[in-house]
């Protein structure tokens, strides 16, 4: 197998050569704005690679010969999704377009998630439908909010392996996805990587919408089928760093009276990377370290009862609560600065 593997990685590094002379031939480019940590014009799109990743995934599953029909519904809100996103990265698409396909999208991921496991929730219809409808919630404010996060070089990247790799080892001892998909999505991240986990002004391309958006679509199935297996939702402690800081920008931009839809540069990864001027692989690195921690924490220290995991998760929260609260209020008067520079 992993001379599959090998091959699978050659032939995807091959595929973003390729996608790099048609992005730069189509001019589809990512130009700075108000919301970007960079100030040079780069290649957009290079995240297509994740999406592509479970195309080969799944070639790889029909020349093995596995039923893998469970995961079609799966395979085409991915592709609806990332579909969609490309697009809306070579030129704007209304917001409502978006949310209506991404929530298609996931309702086709719930699907995906029954058919393989004989039912996503049990018991009354109404508490079907309730579960499913928060179900449904969580999902796009986690696509969203890891998509808002994708603002710096290998923070997409460093983050996906900081989700992907404890998955990965439950996954050796519980079995509950196809152990190819997880190694498959991890080489996509690897391919990503050499192009864009890079120090600023020095990546070949960006992840854009169709990467972020995507690599989350791919990261949540598992996450939702993991959950299914064990019948327990502390396991978006390994999304809990990226949700905090998401959150809390949220509150705070609503605190300053914002439009939420404009773009801003006010996540405490961008603080670091923008004002404190801290290197992009350095902040990357410093998210991927924290998350990681927090999950091999949740998986080796915390014992295996739903008690004990909602104390680890919520005494979590609050520790990085507080830290982000810390660091806003020491240094968020930079980026006050910066703003009132914009105005001169």
């Amino acid at each position: 197998m992993w001379m599959t593997y090998i091959i699978i990685f050659v032939l995807l590094l091959a595929t973003e050569l390729i996608y790099f002379r048609i992005a730069d031939k189509c001019n589809i480019i990512d130009k700075p704005n108000e919301r970007s940590s960079h100030s040079t014009i780069v290649l957009r799109g290079g995240g297509i690679i994740f999406s592509l990743s479970m195309i080969a995934w799944a070639v790889l599953m029909v020349v093995q010969g596995q039923d893998f029909t469970h995961y079609i519904p799966f395979l085409v809100g991915l592709l609806m999704v990332a579909g969609i996103s490309f697009a809306d990265d070579i030129h704007s698409l209304p917001d409502s377009l978006r949310m209506v396909v991404q929530i298609a999208s996931i309702l086709l991921m719930f699907w995906s998630i029954n058919l393989g496991s004989g039912g996503m929730v049990q018991g009354a219809w109404f508490w079907q439908v309730v579960i499913a409808l928060v179900a449904l919630f969580f999902c796009v404010g986690a696509t969203n909010i890891i998509n808002f996060m994708d603002g710096i070089n290998g923070i997409t990247a460093a983050y996906g392996f900081a989700m992907l790799l404890p998955i990965a080892l439950l996954n050796h001892t519980m079995g509950f996805i196809d152990e190819s998909y997880l190694i498959v999505a991890i080489i996509g991240l690897i391919v990503f990587s050499i192009f864009n986990f890079r120090p600023k002004g020095k990546a070949k391309c960006f992840a854009g919408d169709v990467g972020s958006i995507g690599i989350a679509f791919i990261i949540l199935f598992a996450l939702g089928k993991l959950m299914l297996v064990t019948q327990d939702v502390t396991w978006i402690v390994f999304f809990l760093v990226y949700g905090i800081d998401g959150s809390m920008t949220i509150f705070h931009r609503i605190m300053l009276h914002e439009n939420l839809g404009q773009a801003h540069r006010k996540h405490a990864y961008q603080l670091m990377a923008n004002e404190l001027k801290m290197s992009h692989v350095v902040v990357s690195l410093l998210y991927m370290f924290m998350q990681l921690v927090v999950s091999l924490g949740f998986i080796y220290l915390c014992p295996n009862t739903i008690l004990a995991h909602w104390i680890y998760l919520v005494a979590a929260a609050l520790i990085l609560a507080v830290a982000y609260v810390l660091f806003k209020m020491k240094y968020y008067h930079l980026h006050e600065e910066y703003l009132a520079s914009l105005k001169k």
